[in-house]
């Protein structure tokens, strides 16, 4: 493996690391039968909270906090609307992607702009080297000189496999998708389970928008999520609502980007405009190819009604 090879495989991870939080807090979404539309404007919830709180206080923590409390905020809203009172879930999502953009532009210039837009920095989050595995050949700068989002993306990863596929709880979640009434009678909640898979959902995609904020630009500016949500949608169908499948399907889109920004520095003459739109391409392919077989939980995008026979 070359230096170029290796550079390339590093910068595939890093883009796909928001993508994988957005998606495995999709996963979590749409196992309990709630359609994760929404994860464009959680995702752009946490990455303004993420950047106010740390350009406030000074505190990348307190900034990771904030994003996470920002993707639940929104994400409790999407619940109760589509869980509580039983609205259409495609059409809630769509709005609260719409209502993020405009609320975290006005909140922007309401809170330090003055009206205005403002330019505001924040330190990027940095590499943090594992002693004794950062120096391995060609694996050690891929996986173990990392930023810490990246390291905590991968990680929870595994868990959220066991908790989905071999614990009781991810088995009841599972089973409040497929069917919230068999669920409900063996003495399973289904509506409060889809709230807290939503709200869990949405604080997970929030650390995507973090990762956005924190450790890729260091800056928020407006819609600046530029539809990884939408691309983190894709990657929860052609993994196959497993988080495993999911990581593999999140990195084989960062790896378009990556090669995107490559493609973009050699100066071939096509349109910038046209080589942005590679990634994008990509997903469709994907999805064209893998995505027919997908089969989606039974009960997703379905109120539950407890009389409901």
């Amino acid at each position: 493996m070359d230096a170029a090879t290796l550079d390339f495989l590093v910068s595939a991870l890093r883009i796909a690391t928001p993508l994988l939080f957005a998606a495995l807090g999709g996963i979590l979404s749409e196992r309990a039968g709630v359609f994760a539309v929404g994860l464009e404007g959680m995702m752009l919830a946490g990455a303004f909270g993420a950047a106010i709180a740390a350009f406030i206080t000074g505190s990348a923590m307190l900034g990771l906090v904030a994003s996470l409390a920002c993707g639940a905020c929104l994400a409790g809203v999407v619940a109760i609307v589509t869980v509580r009172f039983g609205a259409e879930q495609m059409v809630t999502g769509l709005a609260a992607n719409i209502f993020a953009i405009g609320l975290t532009s006005f909140l922007l210039r309401s809170t330090v702009g003055r009206g205005q837009a403002p330019v505001i920095q924040v330190p990027l989050l940095q590499a943090w080297p594992i002693p004794g595995l950062a120096d391995l050949p060609w694996i050690g700068p891929l996986l173990f000189q990392q930023p810490p989002l990246t390291y905590l993306a991968l990680g929870i990863t595994v868990p959220m496999f066991y908790f989905l596929m071999r614990s009781q709880a991810g088995l009841t979640l599972r089973a409040v998708g497929e069917n919230p009434q068999a669920a409900y009678a063996i003495g399973g909640d289904p509506v409060a389970i889809r709230i807290w898979a939503v709200l869990a959902g949405g604080a997970i995609a929030g650390l995507g928008g973090a990762v956005l904020a924190l450790q890729q630009i260091g800056t928020f500016t407006d819609a600046m999520t530029s539809g990884r949500g939408y691309l983190a949608l894709a990657a929860i169908i052609v993994g196959r609502w497993m988080p495993f499948g999911t990581l593999v399907a999140c990195l084989v889109f960062g790896a378009a980007e990556a090669l995107y920004l490559r493609v973009q520095t050699i100066g071939l003459p096509i349109s910038s405009y046209v080589v942005q739109m590679l990634p994008y391409i990509i997903a469709i392919v994907v999805l064209a190819l893998m995505g027919r077989a997908a089969r989606l939980p039974a009960a997703i995008g379905t109120a539950y009604d407890r009389e409901a026979k």
